[in-house]
């Protein structure tokens, strides 16, 4: 018999000895019949669903929530001095940011290589052209089914190149607290709290999560956005960092690291640039927390898989972890 019949027959029993106490007039028959029958009966029905009874489990965490034959990747590509990163979950796409201008090539010949035509998340943090610059050119081969940016309008030739392939989609200007379905996994956006006039800390904060293992995205957020994300008290803790601001000290204050305590960090920054990119007081810090760092710079496109547990780093060059040699070249 299965444990939901086996329920139902108990219940049923358990309703006629109450009917049976109910329909007694005497007072002294009641209390015989609840002394002398129904509490022994109780007691022993007790015993044994604890005995042989096996109730349906309810998961513990999101492990077991995700079949077995789900999958999920973080790809972040490799576009300099610049943001790009690719998130694959169950044949569902989601693009955020799109380097600059000139990765336009790059980042379609990515989408092209991966035969991903559809996207159903196109995610601008921000409107400056290092992360915006590109997604035209991933836009000239995907369709969006979603778009996803801080303003409706900017005053710069690469903002208005994304709105032109766009087409027919509309801006979504989210909110905190709104979440998103992709595949198995989800978004939840963090940020930005409050407006700005500057830029960086208008950038969407999202925090992605697969099972146990998550994924924080924090676009150019400065301390300042930091600040209004901690005091929202919306959860940051991540298994992995995609550090904001390409690792400049005008971001990852260590108040927001230490909330965000991630295991693995990942810096998408150029060789050599101008800026000093990254800082090193922001790598001393991720030291200290013990997080471990990953750099576009020096490991080229990195590639992170998680099976909703563990996660899983594999790079472009300069590591003794496997190589990309699917992507590379």
């Amino acid at each position: 018999m299965a444990s939901t019949d086996v329920i139902r027959l108990i219940c049923a029993v358990i309703f006629i000895l109450l009917a049976a106490i109910a329909v007694c007039t005497k007072r002294r028959y009641r209390k015989k019949l609840l002394k002398k029958i129904v509490m022994p009966a109780l007691v022993s029905i007790f015993v044994f669903i604890s005995t042989f009874v096996v109730l349906p489990s309810v998961p513990s965490d999101g492990v077991a929530d995700i079949p077995d034959s789900s999958n999920f990747q973080v790809h972040f590509i490799d576009v300099g001095q610049a943001d790009c990163a690719l998130v694959i979950c169950d044949g569902q796409t989601m693009l955020i940011d799109g380097g600059n201008a000139e990765d336009s090539d790059l980042v379609y010949a990515y989408l092209v290589k991966l035969s991903i035509d559809k996207l159903n998340y196109v995610v601008c943090t921000h409107a400056h052209e290092d992360h915006v610059g590109g997604l035209a050119g991933a836009l000239n081969y995907a369709t969006a089914e979603t778009a996803i940016c801080p303003v409706e309008d900017y005053d710069s030739r690469a903002f208005e190149s994304f709105i032109k392939y766009l087409g027919n989609t509309d801006i979504t200007i989210p909110e905190p607290g709104d979440v998103y379905t992709l595949g198995n996994a989800n978004f939840e956006i963090l940020g930005p709290v409050e407006p700005s006039d500057n830029a960086n800390n208008t950038s969407i904060v999202l925090r992605l999560t697969y099972g146990d293992t998550s994924f924080l995205f924090a676009g150019d957020a400065e301390v300042s956005e930091e600040e209004d994300i901690i005091m929202s008290g919306r959860e940051l803790e991540s298994t992995v960092l995609k550090v904001g601001h390409h690792g400049s000290d005008t971001s990852s204050s260590w108040e927001f690291l230490s909330a965000v305590s991630p295991e693995y960090a990942v810096i998408s920054v150029g060789t050599g640039n101008s800026y000093g990119h990254p800082s090193q007081s922001v790598l001393d810090s991720l030291t200290v927390i013990g997080a471990t760092i990953y750099r576009t710079d020096i490991s080229g496109t990195i590639i992170c898989e998680s099976d909703g547990e563990n996660v899983f780093f594999s790079v472009e060059h300069n590591s003794i972890n496997a190589t990309l040699s699917d992507i590379a070249g």
